[in-house]
């Protein structure tokens, strides 16, 4: 995908609205070239529309709260009020957002138990940073069940995103206690497509999270390459994030 592509769709992301004469302006680009760009980018027809004024809008915007992410996850709210919702009421709010973004609710493969068990690690992980770094987390969006799924270009799923100021952690939960290789790609497989649809002021780390391990933290290579992910127990997840917020340095 051209990095010309990825600058303009930031471009409208972050606006409320723009037209493309004013991406032209701010990008320095030629008008023609964006106008083709906008008419002819898979990158535009998936993430981004026209309205009847002309202004181009960002189904996501990239700045917080980053709205519109609702209309593609299960659940989505601020950290706060996630913390402030009982199990069963969380767990109503995310089967009605299942629903409403066409996810599998079929529990013949345990799904409600591994949305329990995803919860139970996320409430320790928000124990864990708010005893040792404060309530700052408190403000974090979080998202489960991200599917974003227009056409074969732009594909992102992903089990929970905790957004931070300019980091989006994106966490793929195993009820496992071993590293699979293929389990560590699949964690890693959506960033490409996570860092447009946040845009470039966001990281974004993947994670591989194995809710059965117990103190495990490694960082482990991504297929043939020199890339690597951090790779944690549920009771570790905590060091993922001070890892890369640096909480106890």
């Amino acid at each position: 995908m051209r990095q010309t592509d990825r600058e303009i769709c930031a471009a409208i992301c972050r606006s409320g609205g723009i037209r493309a004469k004013e991406i032209a302006g701010e990008l320095n680009l030629d008008r023609r070239e964006v106008n083709r760009i906008l008419y002819s980018s898979p990158l535009m027809k998936e993430l981004c529309y026209q309205d009847r004024d002309f202004r181009w809008h960002g189904l996501v915007r990239q700045a917080r709260p980053h709205i519109g992410l609702q209309e593609f996850a299960g659940y989505y709210d601020s950290v706060r009020q996630f913390l402030l919702l009982t199990e069963e009421e969380w767990l109503a709010r995310l089967d009605a957002g299942c629903e409403n973004i066409g996810r599998s609710r079929s529990d013949a493969r345990g799904l409600y138990h591994s949305f329990r068990d995803c919860r139970a690690t996320l409430l320790r992980l928000f124990d864990d940073l708010r005893s040792m770094a404060g309530d700052g987390c408190l403000d974090w969006e979080i998202a489960f069940e991200l599917r974003l799924k227009r056409s074969r270009h732009v594909r992102i799923y992903a089990d929970v995103l905790i957004i931070t100021e300019d980091r989006v952690f994106s966490l793929e939960f195993k009820m496992k206690q071993r590293i699979e290789p293929e389990e560590v790609l699949q964690a890693a497989k959506y960033c490409p497509y996570l860092e447009i649809l946040f845009g470039p002021d966001y990281e974004v780390i993947p994670v591989l999270v194995l809710t059965a391990a117990r103190e495990r933290f490694s960082f482990e290579p991504i297929g043939g390459t020199d890339a690597v992910l951090p790779v944690c127990s549920g009771d570790m997840l905590f060091n993922v994030f001070d890892e890369y917020l640096g909480f106890l340095h």
